[in-house]
């Protein structure tokens, strides 16, 4: 039954000096399309794919900073020679209409040592059951580097034709493993109190704004709690959240979870380790994935818009745009987004589920998606792919 459409959020608004066509944006999802740091063929696709299906803008998950922070070999890091092959991605969602991010971070101390061949560094020194490493103690001559390099990235993002860039500031990711106590043991000027802990973010969110200009969008993904005993809270991350306007910060993404301990409070649903197991690249990963998955990683219930109390907090408090994520897969749920003021929203695994899902909530044909949050698409990018299992839908 098609059915009239009478929702906002199918009318433009801006970023920053950037005017999107609607206010639905592609989360940045992890793909697993970029092997040995590539873009490939599929990557470009995936995401033309997600543009023609009608958001304002697709957001390229998760591009290191550097060589040596990432988890995985098929993430992308950020360098000159990408360049052309990124011109390549963001041209095609371009000549589908919409606006194309990238989400730039760094692991820290969740890196994989086999990956970038030398041991992790992060906050302070710290094991990882993660990636079964132990972490060193940044300097700060490091600190500085990857400030640097945060930068360059952005620069570079900028080069290659994104219309702004998404710095990773949640889920566990370096800047995060700063903010977080849980992570930060750390005594000197970057440890301790919250202002110290918020000295690196800070000074790559106002480096990165500088460099690449007040027109161009700087959104910051963090977390509005970590999930854990020991991390933030909602309390501290009202404050960050101010810090980070402060700093320049053009719209602020306010999640949950953090990747190295409790990865699926971001996601929600189904915990699927036979297919998590089944992907791993070693014996010893998926049999011990399989026998102790649930173990180590927590489930957590799917509901709509599960991070909606704590976002609205946070969109009180700052006068930026607030871009919500989590839970939002219904037109009923984007409008109630819309009414309480948030101007935009992310949208991920319904976009996995169907790339064409935003243009089918705007003609009528779909009220919300049928995306049942198995998480099976979550495995899948483990095997090097987005691909949704139940839909048949994807790239392999």
């Amino acid at each position: 039954m098609m059915i009239k459409n009478t929702a906002d959020c199918f009318s433009p608004s801006k970023i920053a000096g950037l005017t999107l066509k609607n206010r639905i944006i592609r989360a940045g999802c992890f793909e697993g399309m970029c092997q040995n740091g590539q873009v490939t063929d599929k990557l470009i696709e995936h995401h033309r794919q997600v543009a023609e299906g009608g958001v304002a803008m697709t957001t390229v998950a998760y591009c290191s900073v550097s060589e040596d922070g990432r988890a995985f070999e098929h993430e992308l890091w950020m360098r000159k020679e990408i360049l052309p092959d990124l011109i390549r991605l963001t041209a095609s969602v371009h000549a589908e209409g919409a606006s194309a991010s990238i989400q730039l971070g760094h692991c820290g101390f969740f890196t994989n040592k086999k990956v970038i061949g030398k041991q992790p560094m992060g906050a302070s020194a710290k094991w990882c059951t993660f990636c079964m490493s132990y972490s060193r103690e940044m300097t700060v001559h490091d600190i500085e580097e990857k400030t640097d390099d945060f930068i360059r990235a952005a620069e570079l993002a900028k080069e290659a034709g994104f219309n702004a860039v998404e710095l990773h500031a949640g889920h566990g990711y370096l800047l995060s493993q700063f903010l977080s106590p849980w992570t930060n043991k750390r005594k000197d000027k970057f440890g301790g109190s919250l202002e110290n802990r918020l000295r690196f973010p800070m000074m790559v969110i106002e480096g990165v704004k500088k460099a690449v200009g007040s027109d161009f969008p700087v959104l910051v993904k963090m977390n509005q709690l970590d999930g854990m005993s020991g991390g933030i809270s909602i309390t501290e991350a009202l404050k960050i959240a101010k810090e980070f306007e402060k700093a320049g910060a053009d719209a602020l993404i306010p999640s949950a979870g953090f990747t190295s301990k409790v990865p699926f409070l971001m996601l929600r649903g189904n915990l699927p380790v036979k297919e998590m197991s089944e992907n791993q690249p070693s014996l010893l990963n998926r049999i011990g994935l399989k026998l102790f998955g649930r173990f180590m990683v927590p489930e957590h219930p799917y509901e709509p818009l599960f991070l909606f109390e704590g976002a609205k907090r946070i969109k009180e408090a700052v006068n930026i745009p607030v871009i919500y994520i989590g839970g939002a897969d219904s037109l009923a749920g984007i409008q109630k987004l819309m009414d309480t003021g948030f101007e935009f929203v992310q949208v991920g695994r319904a976009t996995i589920q169907d790339p064409d899902f935003v243009k089918k909530l705007q003609s009528g044909e779909l009220t919300e998606s049928p995306c049942d949050h198995c998480n099976r698409c979550v495995a899948a990018m483990d095997a090097g792919g987005v691909y949704c299992v139940s839909n048949e839908v994807g790239f392999m």
